[in-house]
């Protein structure tokens, strides 16, 4: 593919006033059947799409080269949309293009069709079957609603990375069908539509004159279902798709409010960066898109992270997705059951080895680089995934009643390796790669493990276990309690030092200390004021923290939705209110939001869309739309809409009663999450849990 006029022969024309040739991150449309994902330019380009899996490599790479593949479908000479948004309720992406001749709709999806293995089992499913399942199929359907318009295809794969080109062959008689492959490569790729379809080396070209009521479809297919061979047969399958998502949104519990659409739109993001066969939630749908413009923290996130499991299990029991929430932790348990020491991510199918390399034939979004696959963060110690893991269990626990006998013995050993380690020094929430601290937050996280570990055992009415464990929670409280603090009284990022951290602003949503502590409320009040830029939120000052890296990153969207919901727990309502604001003001046109920032311009940077960003955002919203509420009542916040309300660190009960976290915005104790490598959990409740009725279903 040659840039010659036209970015790649599907993008841009060079004559428009961009100063460089790749979309705002921001501006990419997402797609998702549960399987694989996709990116949609403004200009009607895929630029990201892996096959058969979301961690596979991708067939079409324009998001970090545009030589590495692009599927454009759209008017001839028109590249900028009149308008873009998502069906409601739905992920198909519907585009609408005014041209000089007239009106075209164009709607992306990735198709989901019902379950198709009555008489075989599936190679890949080892959570429960649902009714439904992906088809393998990207299906793209143009209508023309007014006038007529010039329509172009024009289909390029680049294999691995957009290391290997392939080549077209048609698969029958007719111009409606063809299918590319390249030399040990698999899938191959089918391209099935009603235009005549003709093939220029690596790209599949097609061009027709569409009028005013006529439709046309284009479907690229990969698996053993089969493709529509018409509009016909396309547009139920559209429709099947989009009633599907609106179904399974329509299971969620939201609140009646002004905010209510990005709660739909954040849960069905999660959703989609959700791999159905396993479970599994990946972190976010890309990799190596950067941190710094042009800079080298560059990262894949396309894995699932251990510390991010009650994080997401908060948010999915809030909204009320228990089937998905139920998933992940199943994943989670597998992770954990095994053998081997529990690290700190996995692949989406339980993959351990996630060997980070640079694909140096890659330009990078925007000339980032390098462009890294794998992960090597999957080898550090990082002390906070033991917490993550038994304040998930926790969470499941109470929405159960009851605790899974195969789980008790991965949680004993879970507990056991928190207390053997919580002494010694690691890398932290961030997975800084520079050398080993004793980060207050690992600490915590210990501490969350030792504490929720003990809960736990009181239910089994293991005394003896719940004994010992509630010592050493307590320990390790009075260490951090000790150690942690510097002499203004604020909770500082490791022992050796006075920098904040935003990770602190868990302690009150992980219940480390009563929301009403002087400790605790200057911490957060110390970060909003001392660790933010225009009002948004860092991880930590890069002068002031080693992480192996060179270069500034943007401000941590999570960490802004972090200290939303910190402010409410401390009492700081309207402020926390104006945050809120300000950070949904930021959403993207079509509602997702990437890892980061810039607090200057506004515009996302890092991977995107990022999946835990979106949860803390359904955190911060209930955390505001819940002390609104109360507000209004007259009356403290209640255990249904928040935790703030609570009996204190020191005081513990034996019981765990019935409560679930499904219907209430804060109810739930809020979780929390990190950023990776260069990525942080929320947690369980110091207090006794509130007795509730489980919500309807």
């Amino acid at each position: 593919m040659h840039i010659d006029g036209k970015i790649g022969g599907w993008g841009r024309t060079e004559d428009l006033p961009l100063t460089s040739p790749f979309p705002p991150i921001a501006d990419y449309g997402f797609l998702s059947d549960c399987e694989t994902t996709a990116l949609v330019a403004p200009s009607g380009n895929v630029e990201w799409l892996c096959l058969p899996r979301m961690d596979s490599p991708s067939v079409f790479g324009a998001i970090l080269d545009r030589d590495a593949g692009g599927f454009r479908f759209g008017p001839s000479e028109v590249f900028v949309p009149a308008a873009r948004r998502y069906l409601p309720g739905t992920m198909v992406l519907e585009t609408s293009w005014n041209t000089p001749t007239g009106w075209i709709i164009v709607r992306d999806l990735l198709l989901v069709g019902p379950w198709r293995h009555d008489k075989d089992h599936s190679g890949t499913y080892r959570r429960a079957p649902t009714d439904y399942e992906a088809d393998h199929v990207l299906l793209r359907h143009a209508r023309c609603v007014n006038g007529e318009v010039q329509l172009t295809l024009d289909c390029e794969p680049v294999f691995d990375y957009g290391r290997t080109i392939g080549s077209w062959e048609w698969t029958g008689q007719g111009y409606h069908q063809g299918i590319c492959r390249a030399e040990g490569i698999e899938p191959a790729l089918t391209l099935t539509s009603d235009l005549n379809i003709g093939f220029e080396g690596p790209r599949a070209l097609a061009r027709t004159l569409i009028k005013e009521g006529e439709t046309r479809f284009v479907a690229l297919s990969w698996g053993k279902t089969p493709p529509p061979l018409s509009c016909d047969e396309s547009y139920p399958r559209l429709v099947w798709t989009a009633h599907h998502w609106q179904h399974w949104l329509a299971r969620g519990h939201f609140p009646d409010h002004p905010w209510r659409s990005y709660l739909e739109r954040s849960a069905l993001t999660l959703k989609g960066l959700t791999y159905a066969p396993t479970g599994a939630v990946i972190a976010a749908a890309t990799t190596s898109l950067p941190e710094t413009p042009g800079g080298e923290r560059n990262w894949d996130y396309r894995y699932s992270w251990i510390r991010d499991s009650t994080f997401a299990l908060w948010g999915l029991y809030t909204l009320g997705f228990d089937w998905e929430a139920n998933d992940f932790l199943y994943f989670v348990a597998d992770a954990a059951g095994t053998k081997e020491e529990l690290q700190i991510m996995y692949g989406i199918g339980g993959e351990r080895e996630l060997t980070e390399r640079v694909l140096e034939h890659l330009h990078g979004y925007e000339g980032a680089r390098p462009v890294r696959v794998g992960n090597a963060a999957y080898k550090q110690r990082q002390h906070d995934m033991w917490g993550a893991v038994l304040d998930s269990v926790y969470l499941h626990t109470k929405s159960r009643d009851r605790l899974d006998e195969r789980i008790w013995p991965i949680l004993v050993k879970q507990v056991e390796a928190a207390i053997a380690n919580w002494r010694k020094p690691d890398h932290g929430m961030w997975e800084v790669r520079g050398p080993a601290r004793h980060f207050t937050s690992s600490k915590v996280m210990c501490w969350v493990a030792a504490d929720r570990g003990a809960r736990l055992a009181r239910l089994r009415d293991d005394q003896a276990l719940a004994t010992r464990w509630q010592a050493a929670a307590d320990e390790i409280h009075a260490d951090v309690c000790a150690k942690g603090v510097d002499e203004r009284g604020i909770f500082t990022q490791h022992y050796d030092t006075d920098a904040l951290d935003a990770s602190l602003l868990l302690l009150p949503l992980l219940r480390f200390l009563p929301a009403t502590d002087d400790r605790l409320r200057r911490t957060v009040l110390a970060i909003a004021d001392e660790l933010t830029e225009h009002g948004l939120v860092l991880r930590y000052r890069t002068d002031q923290t080693d992480d192996g890296l060179h270069g500034e990153e943007g401000t941590f969207t999570i960490c802004s939705f972090w200290l939303v919901s910190a402010l409410c727990e401390i009492g700081e309502v309207d402020r926390a209110r104006r945050l809120c604001e300000k950070l949904l003001s930021h959403a993207s046109a079509l509602g997702l939001y990437g890892e980061e920032l810039d607090p200057e311009t506004g515009r996302h940077l890092g991977n995107f869309p990022q999946a835990f960003t979106h949860l803390a955002l359904i955190n911060a919203v209930m955390h505001v739309i819940g002390s609104a509420r109360a507000e209004m009542a007259g009356a403290p916040l209640s255990p249904e809409w928040s935790s703030t309300a609570i009996d204190g660190a020191a005081e513990r009960k034996p019981a765990i009663r019935r409560t679930t976290p499904a219907a209430g915005a804060a109810g739930g104790r809020p979780p929390s999450n990190g950023a990776r490598s260069g990525n942080g959990a929320r947690s369980g409740n110091g207090a006794r849990p509130k007795t509730r009725s489980r919500p309807r279903r």
